[in-house]
């Protein structure tokens, strides 16, 4: 399957050959703050599988996993396209609602779900990890 996207103003575009490898909903505080309050949906693919056109810039932090991820956006618009992390050498995190529709990708489970607000919605049918160690593999 191919996928494309792009940012909200259309300066940033991507496209991705490879078959994703796994798709999750992480609650933790940063995905929260660059969500706007809710999760980060991620579908993570192969990283030599995308192909991003357009002026990006990236900005990291330091997670509550001990890791340092980064996070590409567009500096125009100020839409998150993808993050990196070091627990996944070779994978990108793309965020999801960045892809042109119609795709068949959906959160197969949520972590950092210790961090969500009480009022966070999230469905019963998705496995749920509390917290993400270094140990636990890849996720931005």
């Amino acid at each position: 399957m191919a996928y494309t996207g792009r940012c909200l103003c259309g300066a940033v575009t991507l496209r991705i050959a490879g078959e994703a490898v796994g798709a999750a909903q992480c609650w933790c505080r940063q995905c929260q703050t660059s969500a706007g309050g809710g999760p980060s949906n991620n579908a993570i693919f192969m990283a030599d599988s995308v192909t991003i056109e357009g002026n990006v810039a990236t900005t990291g932090w330091h997670a509550a996993s001990g890791t340092r991820p980064t996070l590409d956006f567009c500096p125009a618009c100020g839409t998150h396209l993808c993050g990196r992390s070091p627990l996944g050498p070779g994978m990108m995190a793309i965020r999801i609602g960045v892809l042109d529709q119609p795709h068949d990708l959906v959160p197969r489970m949520a972590i950092w779900t210790e961090e969500a607000p009480a009022w966070a919605v999230i469905d019963p049918a998705l496995p749920r990890m509390a917290r993400q160690t270094p140990e636990d593999g890849e996720h931005t």
